[in-house]
């Protein structure tokens, strides 16, 4: 019998701050700028004698993230010289944080965080230009927040890569929240590596190797995956000894990794203080107390609200911590409906199942006390769920203070409870519907549902179902 394989994973996530400048000196911070090369100035391109003055907003926005997961803010910090000779460094050496970052410790999704510090980044090469490379140093300076979780070992590759995405996820949202990044992957303004190693021993590290830029969630969970079921295939054919310490990339188009090169350590860098920056007394920079009564409610906050409160599904809470500009309309119809919870989640399901999907910008055509009123009627049974999932889907071209229940009732579409009404209805279905009401009869019941359907769509779907199939089967 095989032996189990433990694999254990760290993070290590690297996002651009959300600053109007850069880290060290006044240049745009502007992630959309298209033109090559037009952001910079002596600072960031390193000329001799240009000094570097660091960005109090950048430093303040590390400490918001620091208190929203209750990291311990560091009252001394300082920034320290990562020294490295690749064309994106200007400098050759990268301003970083060694020994003092500004953030120790602090817990997310179920996992632990050792530090988050705070740096510059590096130029944008482009490698698509035939035999030759260009750079473009635009976002070379830009602030970089970097977040190294702790080592977590668990006991599959499909829970360590699901663990791991949970967690990328969850802090996306949370630099969202507190307004300080975009973390767009897509743009690179937010790149997850991952450290992976897999051992016998459930309390024993076995050889690390780091996954770098990895560009989606998707990307995330796959090169997870794969890279534990590539080790532990190793180890099982005895081959544990070609698993070496290195850097790995992911390609996406074979999905697999593919080794880069060795991995550095800390010796590398040769790290030390960097003369040209002061140190830093954070406790007495900023107002730490202030920063924390100030934060946002949080998505983890936010959904124990939602369900405590609204007590609605799990995933429409998703939807609304996801989007929070919808997030906030929802509540809004919410706290209207409020305490009548069945309610709220008819409102909740119309809106996650129907008006999200539907394309249409809802949130401005569609006005919030004809919608309440709406549900009301459903709830009330005088509109019936289809009838008011069509009406949503033509609301956008209602005249000028119409209403849905105004439109509903001018059409004929308010429900019919009246069993005099309705039994016309199941009559003329009984009558034109022989062979169904003859499968019916010989013990096939489902057979009922088709002639419900009949007559809901006679009724323009006005007639309640529940009297529908009370009527036909005491007629029947």
């Amino acid at each position: 019998m095989a032996n189990k394989y433990f694999p254990t994973i760290g993070l290590e996530i690297h996002a651009e701050l959300k600053t109007q400048t850069k880290m060290f000196c006044g240049c745009s911070n502007d992630p959309d700028e298209e033109l090559p090369n037009v952001n910079v100035c002596p600072v960031c391109m390193a000329h001799p004698g240009a000094l570097p003055v660091a960005n109090k907003k950048a430093i303040e926005n590390v400490i918001k993230v620091g208190l929203a997961i209750n990291g311990q803010i560091a009252d001394f910090s300082e920034f320290d010289r990562k020294n490295y000779f690749y064309p994106d460094i200007p400098k050759g050496y990268q301003i970083s944080q060694y020994k003092y970052p500004i953030v120790s410790g602090g817990r997310l999704a179920d996992m632990d965080v050792t530090r988050i510090h705070l740096e510059e980044d590096t130029a944008n090469n482009k490698h698509d230009r035939g035999n030759f490379s260009l750079i473009d140093f635009n976002r070379a300076g830009v602030p970089l927040m970097e977040l190294v979780t702790e080592p977590h070992t668990f006991e599959t590759a499909e829970e360590t890569a699901k663990k791991a995405t949970r967690f990328a996820k969850e802090l996306q949202l949370i630099l969202w929240y507190l307004g300080v990044s975009e973390a767009n992957m897509e743009k690179g303004e937010m790149r997850v590596e991952a450290n992976i190693s897999i051992s016998a021993d459930k309390n024993k590290l076995g050889t690390k190797v780091e996954v770098k830029n990895l560009n989606s969630f998707r990307s995330v969970e796959r090169a997870i995956k794969y890279e534990v079921d590539r080790m532990t295939e190793l180890m099982e054919s005895g081959k544990g000894d070609e698993i070496v310490q290195e850097t790995r990339g992911w390609d996406e188009t074979k999905q697999q990794t593919f080794s880069q090169r060795k991995k550095e350590g800390s010796a590398d860098y040769r790290y030390f203080p960097d003369p040209d920056l002061p140190k830093m007394k954070l406790h007495e920079a900023f107002d730490l107390e202030k920063m924390k009564q100030d934060l946002p409610e949080l998505p983890e906050v936010k959904r124990l609200r939602y369900k405590n409160d609204f007590g609605i599904k799990d995933e429409d809470i998703e939807v609304y911590i996801n989007d929070p500009v919808l997030g906030a309309w929802f509540e809004d119809i919410a706290y209207r409906l409020m305490p009548e919870k069945e309610k709220i989640k008819i409102a909740s399901n119309l809106i996650t199942n129907d008006l999200v999907g539907s394309g249409k910008d809802f949130k401005n055509f569609l006005n919030i006390d004809s919608f309440v009123d709406a549900i009301d009627a459903v709830h009330r049974g005088e509109l019936s769920s289809r009838v008011i999932k069509d009406l949503l889907m033509v609301a956008d071209g209602f005249e000028k203070g119409q209403t849905i229940l105004k439109y509903a009732r001018e059409k004929g579409l308010i429900q019919k409870n009246d069993e005099g009404a309705v039994k016309v209805l199941v009559e003329k279905a009984i009558a034109e519907n022989p062979d169904v009401v003859a499968v019916y009869k010989s013990g096939k019941e489902n057979a009922i549902m088709s002639l419900v359907g009949k007559i809901i769509k006679e009724s323009n779907g006005s007639a309640n179902p529940q009297i529908v199939i009370k009527l036909l089967k005491e007629m029947l």
